[in-house]
């Protein structure tokens, strides 16, 4: 693909209409190196948007993200291969503040004349204190120490240049550094407070969750907002819950941008640039992207057809179905429920210890309205679950509804039974029998907090007695639940063998049965 895309005629002037969302896609399937003639080609404002996407990294799944120096140091390593001048042109180009932000994670910024040995009026010789950490420079007036020392070669020839074309900027960037470096102040009645440096990135990260809110993502605090209240669910009145105050904040604050398929790839450009040659060129770079996989196909909220990787979810497709034959308007409003049903998953939750794909989040979001669907008629059965249910009814309390099913019958379920088994579980190895007791005392902590997947990692005394169990158990107790192959295999004969990796997001009522019926056998499996 990146190769076909390399051969295009008239590149430079189809790279700069891409959508940033797009280029990130590119970069994240070929690799940043293998990309940098496009990174080379794209506008300060493209890699601008790119940065918001590729800098910031959370430091567990549904963590808020973080800014990656490591991250940054690649990308001026990568723009460096082009040139000095080239990178030099795009960094002047971005938000000043991001740019010593990333630098002051690299660099230890002071003045030459405060780093250096004087004499003070009545003789005495003064040799400033010296980390002597022994990577450092000096460039402009300023002594640079390295923090850390990837990207330094790359760093310090930059600086070269900026200094030599670009001495504004230059020293913009070195003042804020060096602001950043100052050392953490004494202790007094206000040092609660956050430093200049904890100040500075607080500051980046809400502006850019406030850039990415207008262009219809979901931050993490807001999705674990968003999956902490579905899971508290009060399933006891006697009307459906009202929508989600959080979702419909997130519907107000977005800006409609639907776009053709192929548009939605490409930004404006300017009219001069919009020759024939240059418009044959951008449709034969969005065939390759959409040949490879890089761009969106068939958006999922139809549901049409039998998907391999959700192949239960058959009653959100019949209403999906019926809306998208009957009301437009209103199938179009359900698909981008399940649009954001699936950023908030993949924002503020994990599967399996680690963070959702794209993919993974789309079907999981599917498999719980599926299942709060399923669900709905017995909490109010006053309400008919007709054809016309999805025309009438949202799929964000739909959600809500299979969410809270998923934690109170599943998780929340799977931690008592493990808990009651584990009371009386007795093993004749003593170093074993303490890792139960440990299990036992920690996930009842963790269940008394209405959490108990933070107790995932004393499971392991579970795969000594029983490893398809050990499996099993861990992806029941779980932030999103999920049925492993060892329990669904449970009553498919037939099967041989089961991958440890398998499993499959729960999506009916007959698949938490099984997973009752799976709890009820515990006792026997883990004493046997």
């Amino acid at each position: 693909m990146l190769a076909r895309i390399l051969d295009t005629p008239h590149l430079a002037q189809v790279v700069p209409r891409l959508k940033p969302e797009v280029l990130h896609r590119v970069i994240q399937t070929c690799g940043l190196e293998d990309c940098s003639d496009l990174v080379a080609m794209a506008t300060p404002s493209q890699l601008q948007a790119v940065f918001d996407i590729d800098l910031w990294r959370p430091p567990q799944p549904g963590f808020d993200e973080q800014l990656d120096p490591n991250r940054f140091g690649q990308w001026l390593e990568v723009l460096m291969e082009s040139g000095a001048a080239l990178a030099a042109s795009k960094l002047v180009g971005l938000d000043i503040d991001l740019v010593v932000a990333s630098f002051a994670q690299h660099l230890r910024v002071c003045d030459v004349a405060a780093a250096s040995p004087f004499t003070t009026l009545d003789g005495k010789q003064i040799n400033p204190n010296r980390r002597g950490r022994g990577i450092e420079c000096e460039i402009g007036g300023y002594r640079l120490e390295a923090r850390r020392a990837g990207a330094w070669d790359a760093i310090v020839e930059l600086l070269l240049f900026l200094d030599a074309e670009h001495a504004e900027f230059f020293h913009r960037v070195m003042r804020g550094c060096r602001r950043l470096a100052n050392s953490r102040p004494e202790e007094d009645g206000f040092h609660d407070l956050l430093t200049d440096t904890d100040q500075d990135m607080f500051d980046l990260a809400v502006d850019r969750e406030e850039r990415r809110e207008k262009q219809g993502y979901v931050t993490p605090a807001q999705a674990r907002a968003f999956l902490q209240a579905s899971r508290e669910l009060q399933l006891d009145r006697t009307t459906a819950p009202p929508p989600s105050p959080i979702a419909r904040a997130y519907f107000r604050a977005i800006e409609s941008t639907e776009e053709p398929e192929a548009a939605a790839a490409c930004s404006s450009a300017d009219p001069s640039e919009n020759s024939d040659a240059a418009a044959d060129a951008l449709s034969s770079v969005v065939d390759a992207l959409l040949e490879a996989g890089v761009l969106p196909g068939q958006p999922r909220g139809l549901l049409a057809g039998a998907h391999d990787e959700i192949p239960r979810v058959s009653v959100l497709q019949r209403l999906m179905q019926y809306a998208n034959e009957h009301d437009p308007v209103a199938f179009s409003s359900r698909g981008a429920e399940l649009a954001y049903l699936a950023n908030t998953i993949v924002a503020g939750c994990s599967v399996q210890g680690r963070p959702f794909t794209a993919s993974e989040a789309s079907d999981a979001a599917a498999a719980t309205c599926n299942l709060g669907l399923e669900n709905w008629s017995r909490y109010w059965p006053q309400e008919d679950l007709s054809e016309r249910f999805l025309i009438e009814h949202d799929l964000v309390s739909v959600f809500q509804v299979g969410w809270r099913v998923l934690h109170a019958d599943v998780c929340l379920f799977a931690a008592d039974r493990l808990v009651d088994t584990l009371a009386g579980l007795r093993c004749d190895d003593g170093e074993i029998q303490l890792g139960i007791v440990a299990l036992r005392t920690a996930l009842s902590r963790q269940r008394r907090a209405g959490t108990p997947w933070g107790a995932r990692g004393a499971l392991d005394v579970i795969a000594i007695l029983d490893t398809p169990a050990w499996a099993a158990l861990l992806g029941l107790i779980d932030e999103c639940p999920v049925l492993h192959g060892v329990i669904a295999a449970a009553g498919r004969p037939g099967i041989r063998s089961i991958s440890m990796s398998a499993f499959e997001f729960i999506a009916g009522n007959d698949q938490i049965a099984a997973i009752h019926t799976f709890l009820d056998g515990l006792p026997s499996t883990l004493s046997g």
